[in-house]
C-alpha cells in the first residue's frame, strides 16, 4: 500500500512541488497550510509521515513537534528557508528525524523521506524474541521498546537504532559515521551536528530515567556505550 504523507506548509508553492514529488513517487499525500491544521489531519488519520515546514505562523513546525511527541512518534521530516545550526539542532531535538533547508532538490526530499520510511519499517515490530541489554539498559527491537532499570524510554526511530547499534556492540567505539549507518542510509549524508543532536537527545531521555553514563565521548574518535548503571 502507499504510504500516507502529511506536507505542512504555509507556502502554495512548496505545497504543490512537495506533494507533486512525493506522488510521482507513488505516495499519497495530504497537505496543509498551518500548524494547528496539521495536528487536526494527524488526529484525524495518522499518517506514515510528516514533512513539516519550521517557519509557519502562529504555530510553528517546532511547536507543532513538541506537542505531536507527547502522543505519537511518527517520523518528521522538518523544511526550514534559514540553514541555521540553531534550528537544525532545535528541530532534532524536538524530535525530529530529518531537517532539508529550502530551496531543496525534489529529488533529495523523496530520497530523504524513502530514508526515513525504510528506518521506520525496520524499526516495526520483528518476528524475533532478541533482546539487547547492557547493565541496566534494555532494548526489544521485537516490541520496538527501551527500558533503563524497568523505566521506559520513549524514544523516536532513529534513536531506537541508534541506541541498538551501540548495544549490539557494546566493546566497541563506534565513529560518526558508524553511528548513523545505523540510522541512515549510506548514500544520505548526514552533518556530524546531527549526529551530536541525536546523540546529545538520547543522553537526555536516558539522563530523565536515571542513565547518567549511557553513552561516552571518546574526543577524536566517536562514542561507546557507557556503564549504564552496572
Amino acid at each position: 500500500m502507499p504510504h500516507n504523507i502529511l506536507v505542512a506548509d504555509d507556502d502554495p508553492h512548496i505545497r504543490e512541488i512537495i506533494c507533486f514529488a512525493l506522488e510521482k513517487a507513488g505516495m499519497k499525500t495530504v497537505a496543509v497550510s498551518d500548524g494547528a491544521a496539521a495536528l487536526q489531519a494527524i488526529e484525524r488519520r495518522a499518517p506514515d509521515l510528516v514533512v513539516l515546514d519550521i517557519g509557519m505562523p502562529e504555530m510553528d513546525g517546532l511547536e507543532v513537534c513538541r506537542r505531536l511527541r507527547h502522543t505519537s512518534d511518527v517520523p518528521v521530516l522538518f523544511l526550514s528557508a534559514r540553514d541555521e545550526e540553531i534550528d537544525r539542532i532545535l528541530g532534532l531535538e524536538m524530535g525530529g528525524d530529518d531537517y532539508l533547508t529550502k530551496p531543496f532538490s525534489p529529488r533529495e526530499l523523496v530520497a530523504r523521506v524513502n530514508v526515513i520510511l525504510r528506518r521506520a519499517r525496520r524499526a516495526a515490530p520483528e518476528t524475533d524474541d532478541r533482546q539487547f541489554s547492557h547493565g541496566r539498559l534494555a532494548l526489544m527491537p521485537a516490541s520496538h521498546a527501551a527500558s533503563f532499570d524497568g523505566k521506559p524510554l520513549a524514544l523516536t526511530s532513529i534513536e531506537f537504532s541508534i541506541l541498538k547499534g551501540f548495544l549490539a556492540r557494546p566493546a566497541h567505539v563506534l565513529g560518526r559515521d558508524t553511528v548513523m549507518a545505523n540510522a541512515y542510509a549510506a548514500n544520505i549524508h548526514v552533518a556530524d551536528r546531527t549526529v551530536d543532536s541525536h546523540i546529545r537527545n538520547i543522553r537526555a531521555k536516558l539522563a530523565a530515567v536515571g542513565c547518567t553514563d549511557g553513552i561516552e565521548t571518546v574526543h577524536g574518535v566517536g562514542f561507546r556505550l557507557g556503564r549504564c548503571g552496572t
